[in-house]
């Protein structure tokens, strides 16, 4: 039973999501439809783009432990790498579930069993150490894909009595997998790979996504989700560190074209070990999270999501150049300035997207997952 200090905050953040944030209504379709879906847990595994808390116990310096990060959810930072919510707390909150505490969190509520987040900010889906042989070094964590699975069995193991209670307990749990594998790729072009490297990475990063995938149903997951990468040449970093005057290396939102033909390739792999996953399982249902196209309707429909199509490619937390964005001073350093309205942009901080922008694409990913009866499963 949640505690009353619990209910209220909740409440009180349901509130908030329904009368500041645009279309939130929508982010309850998951709820309004538990007898389709009726998830009871979720388990996350992934990188920046989902942790909620687990670097910054690794790292409490990082920057993403200091204001601005959080400063529009709590006013305060709690880990995410956004000025507020991320994409798996819209999809908790459709769900009608707690938001998710980072496993390494001392303070996690896990005794509820709601779920957890294992997802590590600057996280890849490839071992450290497999980085390393291909001359990549990992900078942020060491926590990859397959320590976030260690951690995950060490849960389970916890909770469970033995494998047949372990299907019995996760048989109503969502499993995102993902997103993750473009830190793998981003160290690699940030450290000097040619873009052939890089692309040669592809089949292995997915391989291991996969694997990640096959584990999650051996210890019984029945629902799982996994996305794919988004247009990372639309994101200021790369806009930055790729800056040509070759108009033809950029597509009509002005997104670098070999950027996105990489992202593109990984999430082909992807879809296709999906593909293959499904034959395999046919009692589990499998879904691809189309980020990239999601992404791309925002794009696309700037203006009447209420985003400033001026300020389209550049951070709201940033400074300097043509998209407010400086490697060497990062957002949350000192004497980096935040946009007043960042709810009006669509990049955070030059990798990571506001609240506005990861509400928008929760609500386009569950209403594609309604489209395509993922839930029909429980029918």
């Amino acid at each position: 039973m949640a505690s009353a200090k619990f209910i209220f905050n909740f409440f009180i953040v349901s509130v908030f999501l329904l009368l500041v944030l645009p279309g939130a209504c929508d982010a309850f379709l998951l709820k309004r439809h538990r007898h389709r879906c009726g998830f009871d847990a979720i388990y996350q595994l992934g990188d920046s783009i989902s942790d909620t808390g687990n670097l910054i116990q690794e790292d409490p310096a990082s920057l993403f432990a200091r204001l601005p990060y959080g400063e529009t959810f709590l006013k305060k930072p709690t880990g995410r790498c956004s000025n507020g919510l991320l994409i798996i707390d819209y999809i908790a909150l459709s769900a009608g579930i707690p938001f998710l505490d980072g496993y390494l969190n001392p303070n996690a509520t896990f005794g509820r069993g709601r779920g957890v987040n294992f997802a590590v900010a600057g996280s890849t889906a490839l071992p450290v150490h497999v980085l390393a042989e291909k001359g990549i070094v990992a900078p942020a964590t060491n926590s990859s894909l397959a320590t976030q699975l260690d951690w995950m069995f060490s849960y389970f193991n916890g909770i469970c009595y033995d494998e047949e209670d372990c299907v019995d307990k996760l048989k109503s749990s969502l499993f995102m997998v993902g997103e993750i594998g473009s830190n793998d790729y981003h160290y690699a072009l940030s450290q000097g790979k040619s873009m052939d490297e890089v692309k040669a990475m592809v089949p292995d990063v997915v391989a291991d996504i996969k694997e990640a995938i096959k584990i999650v149903i051996g210890y019984g997951g029945r629902w799982v989700v996994v996305p794919g990468n988004f247009p990372i040449g639309c994101l200021p970093i790369y806009l930055t560190r790729f800056k040509t005057n070759n108009s033809n290396a950029y597509d009509s939102f002005h997104c670098l074209k070999e950027l996105n033909n990489l992202a593109i390739y990984h999430n082909q792999h992807l879809q296709q070990s999906i593909e293959d996953l499904r034959k395999q399982n046919p009692n589990t249902t499998i879904a691809y999270g189309d980020y990239y196209k999601a992404y791309q309707w925002i794009l696309s429909h700037v203006q009447s999501l209420g985003f400033d199509a001026k300020s389209l490619q550049k951070t709201c937390c940033g400074i300097g150049g043509d998209y407010n964005f400086n490697p060497s001073k990062m957002c949350g350093a000192a004497g980096v300035p935040v946009c007043p309205e960042p709810n009006r942009h669509v990049n955070w901080d030059g990798i990571h997207l506001t609240q506005a922008s990861y509400q928008l694409i929760a609500r386009w990913l569950i209403h594609d997952m309604n489209k395509k009866h993922v839930c029909s499963f429980y029918y």
